[in-house]
């Protein structure tokens, strides 16, 4: 029996919660084109007969600019403690001033003292004949144990990928049951699912400014669930472009949620959302800690 934890890390936007998902084989981490998408750390379980692998998706490595930026930077560290090896993805079609970028958040791993698997992404959206240019540069970057390329979007190389992070599982037993496929509590994820669909919807200028608090989450006797939750937002003028015109933003984005939702709890949901305007509210750590940034 083989088992261990490896850290996903990256630059925002790599699709690093994309390829945890895949792997895990379900939606455990929300997914969005919008830069820093993931907040905390996600953990993730796959298990087989022999096996158990524990990946720990992380927020993209950045600048933090405010109390949550640096609560997510946090996250970063933490995360890359106590493991056997670190997944490192970065998106294939990183231009070539930004390699430096690249260098700059890989030193920053080299304390772990672990492997460093490299997943070059998106292959997908890339010429065979002009990827090779792009693995060539980055492999100079950092003296990594295995270089993988890969399209989580379209499970290119994923099987390849994931028999490599099994040769860094050491033997040991299962941390976790067979039936586990992630520690989040359901309110955690459940709130998580509102707040992609809101990213998704909504323009460039609101999304880092939403989070969202499950005020009630209760199974009635007929099995259907009942969910109420709050949006919040920075700004007053916000609000207004959350609801839409008539309710119909925000409909929009409670119809998408409830799908996501009624398929993970496998039941029936009755969700009623609301928005509040809580100003600058990225720089409250009570208010970030109340809302789950433990």
């Amino acid at each position: 029996m083989k088992s261990g934890f490896i850290a996903i890390v990256g630059r925002p936007n790599a699709g690093k919660s994309t390829l945890l998902n895949r792997i895990i084989g379900e939606k455990v981490a929300i997914v969005s084109s919008k830069p820093q998408t993931t907040r905390t750390k996600i953990l993730g379980v796959k298990s087989g007969e022999d096996y158990q692998l524990v990946l720990i998706d992380t927020p993209g490595i950045h600048k933090p600019h405010n109390k949550l930026g640096r609560r997510m930077e946090k996250y970063i560290y933490t995360a890359t403690q106590d493991i056997d090896a670190l997944l490192y993805v970065v998106d294939c079609n990183i231009k070539p001033e930004e390699t430096e970028l690249e260098a700059e958040a890989l030193s920053g791993l080299k304390a772990s003292g672990v492997p460093v698997i490299l997943a070059v992404n998106k292959i997908d959206t890339m010429p065979r004949l002009n990827l090779l240019p792009v693995l060539d540069r980055l492999k100079d970057l950092y003296d990594f144990s295995d270089i993988v390329p890969i399209s989580a979007k379209e499970d290119e190389n994923l099987d390849e990928l994931f028999l490599k992070l099994k040769e860094f599982l050491p033997e040991g037993p299962k941390f976790f049951p067979d039936d586990t496929i992630t520690d989040q509590p359901e309110r955690q994820i459940v709130s998580e699912f509102i707040r992609e669909k809101a990213l998704r919807l909504l323009n460039r200028e609101i999304p880092h400014g939403i989070a969202v608090e499950i005020e009630k989450m209760q199974k009635k006797k007929d099995g259907m669930y009942e969910i109420l939750a709050a949006i919040y937002c920075e700004k007053q003028s916000h609000k207004g472009i959350i609801i839409g015109k008539g309710g119909a933003k925000l409909k929009h984005i409670g119809s998408l949620a409830r799908a996501d939702i009624e398929r993970f709890l496998g039941a029936k949901v009755y969700l009623e959302l609301w928005v509040r305007v809580k100003e600058d509210w990225r720089n409250r750590e009570n208010f970030i800690s109340d809302i789950g940034f433990e």
